[in-house]
């Protein structure tokens, strides 16, 4: 973090890139609830995000997706039963295959408020990413209707079907786009991920945190850009 520019940055590096990654879903198993649940949702965000980047490309879509459908069949459960390995097990390949999505395709809006978001508030990232999830996807889906044959919108729908699980077949396109916001609002709520507001975020601060958003390098691939009206919505909505 870097307190004085009010930002929070990554660090990259090809030095920084293993050469093997040994991913055991049994090292999680003593996770605490309230870490499962927030950084079950940073992947769940992460793989949303780069299928709807505008850096998405044919390989991250089928990893993306994949990872979306391991997430929402198991982050409930993990949650509700940190023992439960097969549950580990499917969140850490979510987990794996988000950083393999985002590292080739972006990520976008939620992302963007992160960095600011982050360096100003105590708050931790994967709250950042469940607070304003769905919030992100409405405002991208209301932008993004202006233009019907935006194939974007395709891509909401498909992710509402792939979180609905079963029958969602017989979801419209409409349906399914509205699905992926109810479900991941409701798993904010189910997962009791706190608002933003509970750290001390307030309205007179949106318009800061809304400039400093604007900068951020994931900003640039979110799939349409909002104006400030709506990324100040989008705030507003999770405080």
């Amino acid at each position: 973090g870097c307190p004085e520019k009010q930002f929070k940055a990554s660090i990259r590096s090809e030095h920084l890139l293993a050469r093997v990654a040994l991913v055991d879903a049994e090292l999680a198993l003593q996770v605490r609830r309230d870490v499962t649940a927030r950084t079950g949702m940073d992947a769940l965000t992460q793989l949303i995000e780069s299928y709807t980047s505008s850096g998405a490309q044919p390989f991250t879509d089928a990893l993306a997706l994949q990872g979306i459908r391991h997430a929402a069949r198991s982050i409930k459960r993990v949650c509700e039963n940190g023992a439960d390995l097969d549950a580990r097990e499917d969140m850490a390949l979510a987990a794996l295959l988000s950083g393999m999505t985002l590292s080739n395709a972006g990520l976008g809006a939620v992302h963007g408020f992160a960095a600011p978001l982050g360096a100003r508030f105590p708050v931790p990232h994967g709250t950042v990413c469940a607070a304003l999830l769905p919030h992100v996807i409405a405002a991208n889906i209301a932008a993004l209707s202006k233009t019907p044959e935006n194939p974007v919108l395709a891509r909401y729908a498909e992710i509402g079907r792939v979180l609905h699980g079963a029958h969602a077949e017989n979801l419209s396109d409409e349906q399914a786009r509205r699905y992926a916001v109810s479900f991941t609002q409701e798993l904010a709520r189910t997962l009791e991920i706190p608002r933003l507001g509970e750290f001390s975020m307030g309205e007179k601060e949106i318009p800061e945190l809304v400039s400093l958003a604007k900068k951020s390098s994931s900003m640039r691939y979110n799939p349409i850009a909002l104006d400030d009206a709506a990324l100040s919505g989008i705030l507003r909505a999770a405080i």
